[in-house]
């Protein structure tokens, strides 16, 4: 997971926290925000890293199969079970097992979870015999579970069996300068496979980036800037390349990404001389960290206060 932003740095610290619980997990968020990462970074983190990581997308499970798919099946269970199948709760056992799109869920498969939280235990499809498994529930959704509560769509038992802890991903257009920090980490490891001598993203792009509202969050950004990788004719991938054009522009106020708008590099510039080049307060100012304003200065070629003084001191000498 890659963010520096104010947002991002408290989740970092709220999954440090739940990767030494073993109790349920409900990760909230948009589509595109992440929440599979989320999940995989406290697997990963977790005593049960060693074990395995099942997910499992609720909202594409056809409805008569969940109950095979979940919990598995015997031989001759029905017709066309030819030999035994674990369910993917059996298969995540030592592990971790993420249910996403869990509101997506229909309300008979959620009977049967809402058992296995409770027993610990599962029945394969055509037997009796029950089977105790050791897993960590994640589940995720973008619904507002409360609501689909209130309407019937979602039991409540089951949703406070899920809710023991909870966090929620922002949206990308939340997050500030990780917008720009995630566009550079895609570009740096574009999986096209296209020879390219791509520098990088010119100004117009990254106000583009950095203002666009990024309704299908960090997963739209990740297929713009691979798209444009393939498409680019120049050296630099402009806004257009994006299919990001000046419509998609809004301004942002009281943040560097808003300010960009306008020309990157008068804006730093001019900031650091209100702040007579120092660096803390020039990123305060501009809503960034101390590494992001260094990275832009050294991209824009913007010198700090110690090589400005020892250039001075050599045009006197």
């Amino acid at each position: 997971m890659i963010g520096e932003s104010p947002r991002m740095l408290r989740l970092f610290g709220e999954l440090e926290k739940i990767m030494r619980s073993r109790a349920p997990l409900l990760i909230i968020g948009e589509s595109g925000v992440g929440k599979e990462l989320a999940a995989r970074a406290v697997h990963l983190g977790s005593a049960r890293a060693h074990g395995p990581f099942v997910p499992v997308n609720c909202g594409a499970l056809p409805e008569p199969l969940i109950e095979t798919l979940l919990f598995g099946y015997e031989k001759g269970a029905f017709t066309g079970a030819y030999g035994r199948q674990l369910g993917a709760i059996e298969a995540a056992h030592q592990g971790t097992i993420f249910l996403d799109e869990i509101g997506d869920l229909p309300r008979p498969a959620q009977a049967s979870l809402l058992r296995f939280l409770q027993e610990a235990t599962v029945t394969r499809v055509g037997s009796t015999r029950e089977l105790r498994i050791d897993v960590r529930v994640i589940a995720a959704t973008h619904r507002d579970l409360h609501e689909a509560v209130r309407a019937g769509q979602f039991r409540e038992d089951l949703f406070y069996r899920l809710d023991v802890l909870n966090v929620e991903v922002p949206p990308l257009r939340e997050r500030g300068s990780d917008c720009m920090l995630l566009a550079e980490h895609f570009f740096d490891r574009d999986p096209s496979g296209v020879p390219r001598g791509l520098q990088g993203f010119t100004e117009d792009a990254i106000a583009a980036i950095h203002n666009y509202h990024w309704p299908g969050n960090v997963r739209e950004l990740l297929n713009r800037v691979h798209r444009a990788t393939v498409m680019c004719d120049g050296p630099v991938i402009a806004a257009e390349d994006l299919q990001l054009g000046t419509q998609n522009i809004g301004r942002r106020k009281g943040s560097l990404a808003g300010a960009r708008a306008g020309t990157e590099r008068a804006l730093v510039e001019a900031t650091l001389k209100q702040t007579g080049y120092n660096i803390t307060a020039a990123a305060r100012t501009l809503g960034i960290s101390r590494v992001t304003l260094y990275r832009l200065m050294h991209r824009l070629d913007l010198a700090s206060r110690d090589q400005r003084t020892e250039l001075h001191s050599k045009e006197l000498g």
